[in-house]
């Protein structure tokens, strides 16, 4: 007999939680950013971006975002196995929607269940995965 139980979704609240998470993390260091959440389908819940955050940082924080809800695995831990020698050296362009190796992308999880990921653009790799990281721990 198999027992399913079930996940809750990741809501919209869950999705401004997030956002507000992340770029609190940011400002904390005066990084400006955007910040985009995905849900387990990878459709947009949320998106944020700082009047100060570079353009393209909102395009890297949705790639980031849905590489790591792909992947079931943040950004940040995938950076060496596509590099020219890497053993998935050719999926960033393996596939027609782009995937983005770069750290800033974080899987949510509920209760041991993949429900969603954030992705944050706009500092540092190591800056941008710290404070996705920071938002998905404050998800409570």
């Amino acid at each position: 007999m198999s027992t399913t139980t079930a996940v809750a979704p990741l809501t919209i609240q869950d999705a401004e939680t997030l956002v507000d998470a992340a770029r609190r993390a940011a400002e904390t260091t005066g990084v400006a950013v955007s910040v985009t959440v995905l849900d387990a389908g990878g459709q947009l819940l949320a998106f944020r971006r700082d009047d100060r955050a570079v353009l393209i940082s909102g395009e890297t924080s949705t790639r980031k975002a849905y590489t790591a809800l792909q992947l079931d695995a943040p950004t940040a831990e995938l950076v060496d196995l596509v590099k020219p020698d890497g053993p998935f050296h050719s999926l960033p362009t393996a596939l027609d929607r782009p995937l983005l190796f770069i750290a800033g992308g974080v899987p949510v999880h509920r209760d041991g269940r993949l429900i969603g990921a954030i992705g944050v653009g706009g500092g540092a790799p190591d800056e941008d995965h710290g404070f996705a990281t920071s938002a998905v721990n404050s998800l409570v």
